[in-house]
């Protein structure tokens, strides 16, 4: 079957970000970066084609020369519409899921979701850092769209309640639970900034 083996991405850039003055996330400089690049580059050597989810500044966005797709309802609806959205969009059996504001992300850490879900043949595959879900970084299978589709039009918005409908298993990043902190206020922006930059000295 062609196409079996290759892998959709999309990042997740369309939230409201009310605790950052609904600034849009993905298009904040952290490091004179924006956050949304982050994870466009972890991403990018994982997969065949890759997606950003915006629902406002999809001409910035444009400016990374990915396709750029929206949620089919302009009401904020959660990152489950832009799952749905990204699985209609995708060209591929399997898609790679990762949010635009937690940079500490790395190719390494998407892989390992990859290779779960793949070796025992899951539908979903979601990050666990010993504690806790996080379930917008996750792998799972297109042809589960049906299935959120519906949940979607139920009015059902919990990402961790449409997982517990499939075949899904944890993958364990105890060994770094640090690589999930997302921001959503400028003091996490700024403890973030100062993480990075000792990476780099």
């Amino acid at each position: 079957m062609s196409g079996q083996n290759k892998v959709s991405g999309v990042v997740l850039a369309g939230g409201k970000a009310r605790r950052m003055q609904e600034q849009d996330k993905g298009l904040i400089l952290c490091n004179n970066r924006p956050l949304v690049s982050y994870a466009l580059a972890a991403m990018k050597p994982l997969v065949d084609e890759l997606l950003i989810s915006a629902n406002r500044n999809q001409d910035r966005y444009g400016q990374w020369a990915y396709p750029v797709i929206s949620d089919a309802e302009q009401t904020f609806d959660g990152p489950l519409a832009g799952i749905l959205a990204a699985m209609h969009a995708a060209k591929h059996s399997v898609l790679l899921i990762a949010p635009c504001d937690s940079p500490l992300i790395d190719t390494v850490h998407l892989q390992r979701l990859l290779e779960a879900l793949v070796t025992q043949e899951a539908d979903i595959a979601v990050a666990f850092d010993g504690e806790r879900l996080h379930p917008v970084f996750a792998a799972l299978r297109t042809e589960l769209q049906t299935d959120l589709q519906a949940y979607l039009l139920r009015g059902e918005r919990k990402l961790q309640q449409w997982f517990q409908r499939h075949l899904t298993i944890q993958v364990d990043f105890s060994d770094t639970p640090h690589i999930f902190v997302n921001i959503n206020t400028p003091a996490e922006l700024l403890a973030v900034e100062q993480s990075l930059a000792g990476r780099l000295t």
